[in-house]
């Protein structure tokens, strides 16, 4: 580089980087004003209504519906949308400017940051715009297959990580190999289910697991899956696009090598932001991306072209509520409010309740059908019915070989009255 660019870029990143830096301060954003938590525990701040009331208050949210379809991603909070929106407006005043020369370092802090509060080492996590653009990375250049082996996935996993793992037929050779959970479930039916299936198949290399499945919510063992998975010679992929940000397990304690992640479903960023997780010393197991060279940095496995810059500004920020909130704070939360309507609906005849008592498979989604209603015709019918009588918003959701189901999902902004609200709608529509 010579120097008349190099005074170029030290001059070109002053300005830009630190308008970019304040992000909501110089909007005038508001502080987070979250008392702090003290000595107790997650169980006991779970039950304070007026410390959770003050989470809330952080977020503007629609009172249209009661809205318990927080899965589909998560609400930013005010100081995290103030930042989304400065960035915005820093980026659309610096352009090609602010974007060849500014952005590139942000977008690094970004990714170091992350790394931080995944627990794991920079040079094994690369961002992308999510969690199935993550996977889809990971299944799709797993170089580790050879004609005639096979790859396995379960009905619970989702719909567009089965089709990358039956794509695999026409890239690799390999045969897939679709495999039911238990329903209903629990942690020794799920363990022995995967035990049996990989001694059934020994020509299995590849297995798809999903940390916190989108249909029914099922918190997987993962770890003792994983264990028997390595023993048995397979290679475990792992979609955590609903266990990042909800489940406290660091992610070293999963035994999982490639994992995809999401981040703006729990972790509250802007939509689009994402990120792949490669142990240190894996890379070379991943194909490059077209035209890259195949060498051990993990950037040359993911290539996006044009990114939304703003959005991952803005990570920061969300990364910053999430810790102050604390992910065992949110799990115990979520989990009070879930087993709220679960409870009060449990031993009802006419509504069949998808999610388990345990919980170490339980997480903020879980599911519900009408029973007898398995199609998802019936299952959509009910959710506008809900919508329409109640003013409760919940989703269909199909895939589960025992049927469709209808999902809930309370975020850390949600109430105990909107439980109250959910449980009243659906013994209204049970009839």
């Amino acid at each position: 580089m010579d120097r008349q660019r190099r005074h170029l870029l030290r001059g070109a990143l002053a300005l830009p980087v630190a308008a970019a830096l304040t992000g909501a301060t110089a909007m005038g954003a508001e502080p987070m004003t979250l008392p702090a938590v003290g000595t107790r525990t997650p169980a006991e701040l779970a039950a304070d209504e007026t410390w959770w009331a003050q989470v809330r208050a952080l977020y503007d949210l629609t009172d249209e519906v009661v809205m318990l379809d927080n899965g589909y991603w998560g609400a930013m909070a005010r100081p995290v949308l103030q930042a989304y929106q400065q960035a915005t407006a820093t980026v659309n005043a610096g352009n090609a400017w602010f974007g060849r020369l500014a952005f590139p370092p942000l977008f690094e802090q970004a990714r170091v940051r992350l790394a931080q509060v995944l627990g794991v080492e920079t040079d094994e996590i690369v961002l992308t715009r999510g969690a199935t653009e993550a996977m889809q990375v990971l299944i799709g250049s797993y170089r580790r297959l050879s004609p005639g082996d096979a790859v396995m996935y379960a009905d619970t996993d989702y719909d567009s990580m089965i089709s990358a793992m039956q794509w695999l037929q026409a890239r690799r050779g390999v045969q897939p190999v679709a495999i039911t959970l238990p329903e209903p479930f629990d942690h020794d039916s799920i363990v022995e289910t995967y035990r049996r299936a990989l001694t059934a198949n020994p020509r299995v290399r590849l297995l798809l697991l999903t940390h916190v499945n989108h249909r029914n919510g099922m918190l997987l063992p993962v770890a003792e899956i994983a264990a028997l998975a390595r023993a048995a010679g397979v290679e475990v992929v792992l979609d955590a696009a609903h266990g990042i940000g909800q489940v406290d397990t660091p992610l070293r304690a999963l035994g999982v090598d490639f994992i995809g992640i999401n981040l703006h479903k729990w972790i509250g960023a802007p939509v689009g932001v994402g990120a792949v997780y490669v142990r240190r010393g894996r890379v070379r197991d991943l194909d490059p991306y077209m035209g890259e060279q195949d060498h051990d940095d993990i950037r040359t496995r993911v290539h996006t072209g044009t990114v939304n810059f703003a959005a991952y500004m803005a990570l920061p920020a969300a990364l910053d509520l999430h810790e102050r909130i604390g992910v065992a704070n949110k799990r115990a939360r979520l989990l009070r409010l879930r087993n709220q309507w679960m409870d009060a609906l449990r031993g009802d005849a006419r509504i069949q309740l998808l999610g388990s008592d345990d919980p170490r498979l339980s997480s903020a989604i879980t599911s519900f059908r009408l029973r007898g209603q398995t199609t998802m015709r019936d299952n959509t019918a009910t959710s506008q019915r809900m919508v329409k009588q109640s003013g409760v918003f919940v989703v269909p959701r199909e895939g589960l070989a025992s049927g469709a189901c209808l999902r809930v999902t309370p975020g850390i902004f949600s109430t105990p009255a909107q439980m109250d609200a959910l449980v009243a709608a659906v013994r209204a529509v049970a009839g």
